[in-house]
């Protein structure tokens, strides 16, 4: 029988919460698909950072290289500076497992509405393909001067021709599985440099799949586009920032952060990929039962088609759209009536060639 080992953080606030429901419609359809998953749990988050002042180690990097794929649920909590648990665990492990390309599916399930008048499940369905390891998150910097009138910031973006081609690479291979459109994303007519450099090697790696139309917007005319014409776009592909951006106007578009899962995904299946909703920690409703755990049952959905069980994942899509769909809130306390299982719906989605990991495997 097929096997997989998962390394699930839980992380903080709703984390844990959001994530056990997640792994219920994993071990569920395990069950129905003929495959099992085995889970190690690791303490990464705020209390360990507390508790020990480190967020994490060389120990933890070891062990969790073992496992197949990571599962994590949520990181941030009040009493940890901003940025020590986003950079020192998440970031931290984009690098060191060189998960390079990022993907955010922006989706409108059917029964969920949107905030965004004249959206809906016919016309919202793309995928957002961000380079994930560089760009300013990457560049180093310095601060002079602190906290005086003569105070200087400066922070570098660094890309590389070798990165930005990862993710073109994988974006062209995902465009050409779905509806065969790609659009670059960035800001080419201020940053000429890094800009161009992404031109190009969309030009070049675009030379190699004649069947996939390809165009450019510039980020900013992405965030009046996006909203107004979503089903103007199939696959976006950006850098780092640009895609940080545009994917969380996405998961607006698309009902809410509470909807939105995405893949850290290694290309190369050298290191494990990890999976995360990408909504905040919410440490004042952790343990109310008033999480919605869409966004990590869809990321732990899409952990399941990175791992080649893609007639699983779609029925783990498929029982969270239903609850979705009759859910009466999607949030708070009118969350809390749950009319269907999250690991026995069975309502259909749309055909599985536009799942967003068709193209690849772990």
């Amino acid at each position: 029988m097929r096997s997989y080992r998962l390394a699930v953080i839980g992380g903080d606030g709703i984390g844990p919460d959001v994530t056990s429901a997640a792994l219920a419609g994993v071990r569920a359809v395990a069950g129905r698909f003929g495959f099992e998953v085995e889970t190690t749990d690791f303490d990464l988050g705020a209390e360990r950072y507390l508790r020990t002042g480190e967020v994490l180690d060389d120990e933890a990097l070891t062990a969790l290289r073992k496992h197949d794929a990571i599962l994590l649920g949520a990181v941030g909590d009040p009493r940890v500076a901003p940025g020590v648990l986003e950079r020192g665990l998440i970031v931290a492990l984009r690098i060191a497992f060189v998960q390079s390309v990022n993907l955010r599916p922006v989706r409108l399930y059917p029964g969920v509405t949107s905030p965004v008048s004249g959206v809906t499940a016919d016309n919202c369905d793309l995928v957002i393909v961000r380079e994930n390891t560089e760009g300013l998150y990457a560049g180093g910097g310095g601060l002079s001067h602190p906290g005086t009138p003569n105070a200087v910031a400066l922070q570098n973006s660094v890309t590389t021709a070798a990165a930005t081609t990862e993710a073109v690479e994988f974006a062209f291979r995902l465009a050409a599985a779905r509806r065969g459109r790609l659009t670059l994303c960035h800001k080419t007519n201020i940053l000429t440099h890094a800009g161009g450099l992404w031109q190009d090697v969309v030009d070049e790696v675009g030379a190699r799949y004649p069947e996939v139309e390809h165009d450019y917007v510039h980020a900013d005319a992405m965030c009046l586009h996006l909203p107004m014409d979503p089903g103007r776009f199939d696959v976006v592909v950006t850098d780092n920032l640009f895609g940080d951006i545009i994917s969380d106007l996405g998961a607006t578009v698309q009902g809410g952060l509470g909807l939105a899962a995405s893949a850290n995904h290694n290309p190369h299946g050298s290191a494990p990929s990890m999976y995360e909703p990408v909504h905040g920690s919410a440490p004042d409703i952790a343990g109310t039962g008033q999480a919605n755990p869409a966004a990590a049952a869809l990321s732990a959905a899409m952990c399941l088609a990175g791992l080649g069980e893609r007639d699983a994942a779609l029925a783990l899509e498929s029982a969270a759209a239903s609850v979705l769909a009759e859910l009466p809130a999607l949030a708070g306390p009118g969350m809390a009536r749950r009319p269907t299982s999250w690991a026995t719906a069975s309502r259909p989605v749309r055909p599985a060639s536009r799942w967003p990991m068709r193209a690849v495997r772990c």
